[in-house]
């Protein structure tokens, strides 16, 4: 950020291309959601039958609680993947303070990242570990660019690429629960890894060599 002299002054500060500021969408399906998949609302929860229970936010507000956190963010997760819940909206789950907080809100900056497959998709065949972005989608839409269809309907484009599940939007609060890697060559390097290989360095007298940042042996998985 930086204050320019004239008129133009006061505090200035740059926002990024692919940066998108949220719209915001309503919360009722999404309370309505969690509730049809054993969410218990505030009001009949107690305390000393389920002390353990995760709390549910909806935009800053107690909703409900959860006894299985994890099967609940899964499923909401991916329903937002598939593309039956809006795309902006952020699911963040604090496992040590038992919290899951989820924004549909307006005015969050966000930013768009590659998806890496979680589990085995035997009908995609994509592995796990791998980005769901594939080589033949990069083809398809390369096609598209050079030969556009006469149909707008079956165009892929950018949406696509987010009904896909390809590409999905985090804000800063979701990013802090994500694990990001940088490039994909990082990403097919810490796969080789977990799978037994020894991977050499680059030990060549290249003074202008790229220096690549070594992976942490105790990265479980890498979500984007």
């Amino acid at each position: 950020a930086e204050t320019p002299e004239g008129q133009a002054c006061g505090l200035v500060k740059n926002l990024s291309l692919m940066c998108y500021v949220s719209v915001g969408s309503p919360s009722e399906p999404l309370i309505e959601f969690m509730i049809n998949r054993g969410m218990e609302v505030v009001e009949e929860y107690e305390p000393l039958r389920y002390p353990h229970a995760t709390k549910i936010f909806v935009n800053g507000v107690w909703c409900g609680v959860h006894s299985d956190p994890k099967h609940l963010v899964s499923q909401v997760l991916d329903t937002r993947r598939k593309s039956y819940l809006q795309y902006e909206v952020s699911l963040v789950r604090d496992i040590r303070d038992r919290e899951f907080k989820v924004f549909s809100d307006a005015g969050r900056v966000m930013r768009p990242v590659f998806t890496v497959q979680q589990e085995d998709d035997h009908e995609s065949g994509i592995a796990k570990g791998a980005l769901v972005l594939t080589k033949d989608l990069v083809n398809k839409l390369a096609k598209e660019q050079a030969e556009p269809p006469e149909d707008p309907s079956m165009k892929i484009g950018w949406e696509g690429l987010i009904r896909a599940g390809t590409i999905e939007y985090l804000d800063a609060e979701e990013e802090e629960t994500a694990m990001i890697c940088m490039t994909p060559e990082d990403l097919d390097l810490y796969r080789m890894q977990k799978a037994g290989y020894v991977v050499d360095d680059d030990n060549t007298d290249d003074p202008n060599r790229r220096l690549k940042t070594k992976t942490n042996p105790t990265t479980h998985m890498y979500t984007h």
